[in-house]
This record gives C-alpha cells, structure tokens and sequence, in this order.
C-alpha cells in the first residue's frame, strides 16, 4: 500500500471553464509550497470509487499565480503611482499559486474518469516508480531496469529507470538524444548511459557490447581513462549503483593515414598504443561495398554486370581464359589491376571486335578504373596488399567498447566505414557468431549522416535500416544530433526512449514539439549540464533527470594530457608499431634491419607483423626481407710505376 505524505499540499480545483478530464487537472497550492515544472504529485480523490479512493499520479506542465485583481491598473492606484510608495489596501492581496498537471497514471486503471476532486502530495521515491510504470520492471527476479539519473523535487531524490527491454530490445529499442553542442548533453550522456547500461544489463538477457563511431575530433579517445568527478557526481555514481569509473575494456580503431607511417587518430601518444589498432581492408573487405563508392552514374547496369562477373568467377578463384597467356589468382587490388592490364591488353591485341565474354571494352575500362582507384580515394583504409586489419569479429567481449576512429577521413572513407561495419553486425548477429547477443551502435551527428532531406546515401539507408529491423537482431542505434527535426522520421520515430539536452529556441519551435506547453519548453531552452528530459515508452509523459559527469577524460582534457604525437619518420612509425608486441624492439635494430629496403615492402612487414602477433617479433619482422647483397669494396688496382725522367739534355728524349 502507497504511503501518504504527511501534509497534503495542495488540493484539486476544476471549474466550469477549466474542467478537469481524464489527462490533465488543476490544482492551487499555498504559496511555500515546493513545487514547479517537472513536479511529480499524487492526488487521492475525496469520494471512494468501487470501495476504494483513486489515486492519480500527475507532472506539473503549466503553472498560474496571480490576484484578484481585476487589472494591473488597480494596483498602480493602490500604490498611489509609485512602488516605493506603501498600498493603501485594508487587506493584503490574496495571492493564488494554480498549477496544470499531465496525468502519468490513475490507480485503479479502469474506469478511466475524470481526475476527482481530493487533496494532492509530493511524490515520494514509491509514488514515483508508481506514477512512472517501473514498478512492473524492478520486480525482484525480474529487474530490467537501467537508471537513467535522478528526479529531484521537494528536497527528494529518486531513481529514474528505463526498462532494458525497451532500451535494447526485444519490444522496443533505440536511443535518440537532442541537444545544443558544447553544452555536455549529448555525448556525455551517452558515455554515462553505456556506464549504466554495463552496469544494470540483467545477466539472463545475454551480452553486450558497443561499437562508438567518433566522428568528430578526440570526444570518444579516452574512454579508458579516469575523468574528473566531484562529491555530488560521486554521490549520484552512489545512489545509482553504477561503478564510478572508465570503461574497463576499450578497444580502438582507426585507419592509416595516407602516408601508411601512423594511423589517422589523435590518439597517437606512447602511453595509449596498447589498445589502438590499425583498420585496413584489402580486395575482399571492399569489392563486396564497392556501391558505396561508386554513384549510379559511375555503375550502369553494363558496369554492375562486369563486377558481378569479377566477384563471382575472378577474385579468389583460379581465372583462366584462351585469351590469357596464363591462369590468374586476384587477391589484391595491384592483382586486379594486373589482370585488367592484361585483359585489355589482349582483348585490343586480338584484332576481332571490342568485346569480351560480351563486355565491351569501354566498359572493361571504366570498371578498371573505378575499382583500382578505391585504394587510391581511401588510401590508408584500403590497402593494395594482402596485409588487412578488422574489427574482431566473432570474438566480441561483453561489456567492451570498440571505437572506430573516422574523424580525420574523407568523406568516401566514412561512408565505406559505416556501411562495412554495420553490414557485418548484421551478418554476425543474424548467425549468432558476434561474441555477444546485443550491440549498441552510437552515431553522432545524424544531421549529417541521416538527414530528412537531400540525395540518398548508403549510410543513410544503414541507419534505416538499424532503426526499422535492427531489433529484432539485437542490433540497436544511440543516435545524437543538434537538430531532431531535421533527422530522418524513421530514425527519430523508431528511437523508443528519446533524450533531451538544453534545446535552441528556433528548434523548439518546429512542429515536433508542439506536444509540449510552453512552460516545458521554456525550461528545456535554459537546461542546465547534468538535465534532460527523458521520454521512454513507459513513461505517458516526459520526466527531468539529472545524471552525473562521465566518469572518464573528456576530449578536450585527453588531448591536452596525452598530445598527439609528432608525424614519425619511417623507422620510428615501425618502431613504435612493433613495441605494441614487444617493448624491447629499439629503433637501433629497426634501422639496421629495414636499411635498403623498400619502403612499401618495410610498411607491408610490419602489417603484417600486427596482423599475426607473432611470439618472436623481430625474428618475423627480419624474415620477411628477402637477403640483400651485402655491397663488396673493390679493391683498387695497383697504380702504375711512373715512366722514367728523361734527362733535359737527352736529343732523343721526346
């Protein structure tokens, strides 16, 4: 049974103007009362309805105060024009505080009537999970829920959950978050809920994991590293029951940069190579999302039907052809470039028409052209070798973080990216090989990669897709933008918990707030750090939490306490590479081992060095050079004796 509070303090009003109904009433309020916009209350009606008083749960949405005064210009005569001067009114003026409530529930259910009359408390921590529904989901032996912050009201504090399989599935999932940038709404209320969500993930409801595409500078590098937190952060960390500390497994990723010395990260300091990781795809990774990089007008269906030919009958396979001199085996991209040199080479050479297996050769040499320079528009990314580097899949851990690092790539590089790795989430988890059953997907910026507008792209049509279907394979999208309403609708609308930070006026004002009264929006536009307003499928009405600092290195702090590291030189790039594996590599040996060497042969070593992990690094380092000739001083010949004088005086001496 629901306590009550002490004191009631306040009781409902309807009259005949304002009528109460089933969604919202009224209530006055003496004037010390400690109560405003976001107020969680509880009514108990006067009358007994079946035998029992209704209780109805309520959040405060527009608050009145004001006399009774018929016009402000009575109380300037009463004041005799001045308000320095005193009133002249026999009685104090009677001041009356009325708030509009949105109704969260009614207790009984059914019949759902009009908010009764009756008095009105401060809700309290049960009240609350009542109010709120998540007395269905902090059951004992069933729990499912996942704090979200604290609702703070009266002098009260309560915990504020979202229900776990609403937030990754299987009856709802996905997260959205709005706010203004710069304000630690959006990605720091991500990193807390990750913290959370680690923290509360019920057991029986499998693993999970998350994959984080930092796509703007050093936000998600330091995720491993402690953050500053103060005695109220501690103390929410605390009542929460989430450990206030970073992430215990990270693993990063990001591509090389064009150079091939380092990766294109700024997390490029000594001291956190330990879990950084190259990203670089081959043939194989890429020619299956060649799409991505090619628009309708560079793939026409003459072009689609030579690269289907090329996946189905020539990479991997063993290619032979009565126009080729010899059998090919396509592994690479510099080996599809040798067989289209060769296959136009042969196909002009033989004098009788331009096609070949009915391709003509126009389109042999437009496909050539696009597909080879895919290792030129990602280079770093993708590699013309056989030395690749991936994210590990089938061997995802539960609870880790994997960054993928896109901040510093182009535009075609992001796109292949995204594409590649949420096409083998799917593939994974439709076969139940990841490593974990769940996998949270944060993408920031979905202004830009999921707009509501403009041309469509293939990341977009990813996110769609995560968003419509990925729940059903455990796949789910944290979404983070600036502006909600210019993100794609079947992105936002399938999001079933939404977030809001501090939100710009101007964005407030577009339809899809017109939900809100005013007071609500007024307080959203003047958010504090630390608030947001939370909407969960649970929950009939929004709620203000506040939720504590991240407990790990913001960018800003990261980049200033581990700076980037200085663009090596060749010998130093490997150096530091090979470290990773064993510290006892010096840059001595590395300049004694790769001297002479060609530089793509010395880059190609060391991925493939990474790749294996070997036990001995410097012995399979050194192995794969083949044996130069150690250049032989020739000794220089003897000089000739010099010819004898000849006497000055000598006739014959000439």
């Amino acid at each position: 049974m629901i306590a009550s509070s002490p004191a009631p303090f306040g009781r409902v009003v309807a009259t005949e103007r304002r009528p109460n109904t089933a969604f919202e009433f009224h209530f006055w309020t003496s004037l010390d009362t400690p109560i405003g916009i976001g107020t969680i209350v509880r009514v108990v009606g006067d009358v007994p309805v079946g035998g029992a008083r209704p209780t109805v749960y309520g959040v405060v949405t527009e608050g009145f105060a004001y006399t009774d005064l018929q016009t402000p210009l009575h109380d300037v005569l009463g004041h005799d024009g001045s308000p320095e001067n005193p009133g002249y009114a026999a009685t104090a003026r009677a001041e009356i505080r009325l708030y509009t409530a949105a109704v969260l529930r009614q207790i009984p259910e059914e019949p759902l009537q009009p908010v009764p009359m009756g008095e009105v408390f401060l809700a309290d921590d049960a009240d609350v999970a009542v109010a709120l529904r998540m007395d269905g989901y902090l059951k004992e032996g069933a729990r499912t829920g996942v704090p979200v912050g604290v609702y703070r009201a009266g002098g009260m504090e309560s915990p504020i959950y979202l229900d776990a399989d609403f937030l990754v599935g299987p009856e709802a999932a996905h997260l959205n978050i709005s706010g203004v940038s710069g304000l630690a709404t959006k990605t720091s209320a991500v990193e807390w809920l990750l913290a959370s969500l680690f923290a509360h993930f019920p057991a029986e409801k499998g693993s999970v994991a998350a994959i984080c595409f930092n796509v703007k500078g050093p936000d998600l590098l330091f995720l491993d590293q402690p953050g500053k937190l103060d005695e109220a952060d501690l103390a929410l960390y605390e009542r929460l029951e989430v450990p206030a500390r970073p992430f215990d497994r990270v693993h990063y990723y990001a591509p090389y940069s064009a150079k091939g010395y380092s990766l294109a990260t700024l997390r490029t300091h000594d001291a956190l190579q330990h879990n950084v990781r190259p990203l670089q795809w081959g043939l194989n990774e890429v020619l299956q999302y060649a799409e991505v990089l090619l628009n309708k007008d560079d793939v026409d269906a003459k072009a689609d039907a030579l690269i289907d030919f090329i996946v189905e009958r020539v990479v991997n396979k063993s290619f032979s052809d009565p126009l080729l001199k010899r059998a090919y085996q396509v592994r690479t991209f510099a080996e599809l470039e040798e067989w289209f040199r060769d296959l136009l080479m042969a196909v002009e050479g033989k004098g009788s028409g331009d096609t070949w297996r009915t391709h003509h050769v126009a389109t042999i040499r437009k496909v050539r052209n696009r597909l080879t320079n895919i290792a030129l528009r990602c280079q770093g990314l993708v590699t013309d070798g056989t030395s690749t580097s991936d994210l590990p899949w089938g061997t995802f851990e539960d609870r880790a973080v994997y960054v993928v690092d896109v901040a510093n790539l182009e535009e075609d590089a992001q796109d292949l990216i995204f594409a590649r790795v949420v096409s083998k989430l799917r593939e994974h988890l439709e076969r139940r090989d990841l490593g974990v059953k769940h996998v949270v997907v944060f993408v920031d910026e979905l202004n830009k990669y999921a707009p509501g507008d403009g041309q469509e792209t293939y990341v977009r049509k990813m996110l769609l897709d995560i968003a419509e279907r990925g729940r059903y394979l455990g796949l789910v999208l944290f979404g983070a933008q600036q502006f909600r309403s210019q993100v794609h609708r079947r992105v936002v609308g399938n999001s079933g918990t939404a977030l809001y930070g501090r939100m710009d006026a101007d964005e407030l004002a577009t339809p899809g707030y017109a939900v809100l009264s005013p007071a609500v929006k007024t307080k959203l536009a003047t958010l504090a750090k630390g608030q947001l307003m939370v909407r969960h499928p649970h929950f009939t009405q929004p709620v203000f939490v506040r939720f504590p600092r991240p407990a790990v290195m913001t960018g800003r702090e990261g980049v200033e306490r581990f700076p980037q590291a200085a663009e090596p030189t060749l010998e130093a790039a490997v150096t530091r590479a090979l470290r990773t594996l064993d510290p006892a590599v010096t840059l001595a040996w590395v300049q004694q081992t790769i001297a002479l060497q060609d530089e793509r042969a010395v880059l190609a070593a060391r991925d493939r060095t990474l790749l294996t992990r070997p036990d001995d690094v410097r012995a399979y380092f050194a192995a794969q050079f083949r044996g130069i000739v150690t250049p032989r001083v020739v000794p220089t010949a003897p000089a000739a004796p010099p010819l004898r004088a000849v006497p000055a005086d000598d006739p014959y001496g000439f």
